[in-house]
């Protein structure tokens, strides 16, 4: 997750949908340089340990957009394949909706 949002910071996409479940991914991903994401929350985990097959991620990002701080509030789902943890899906966003991409 830490990977992922540092991912974001810096505008990696490449790196963002090489560890996004296949059957989830989208085809491209455009980021928006005028977000500015400045600090993550691990708020709760469930699972993802070394012997399991899949966890949750619960965590608050921060950013700048136009001026503003948001924060985005989500619960990730992530899958091991190949001893990589990929991204599968947000569970449920609560408040601060999805990300400019």
């Amino acid at each position: 997750m830490r990977s992922r949002f540092s991912a974001f910071a810096v505008l990696d996409a490449d790196y963002l949908l090489a560890t996004w479940h296949p059957s989830t991914r989208p085809g491209t991903l455009e980021l928006d340089p005028d977000q500015r994401w400045t600090r993550l929350d691990i708020l709760g985990t469930t699972a993802g340990g070394l012997l399991d097959t899949t966890g949750t991620v619960e965590f608050r990002a921060h950013y700048v957009l136009d001026g503003r701080r948001e924060s985005l509030h989500e619960n990730s789902r992530f899958v091991r394949e190949d001893g990589d943890w990929l991204y599968l899906d947000a569970i449920a966003t609560p408040r601060g909706g999805l990300p400019r991409l």
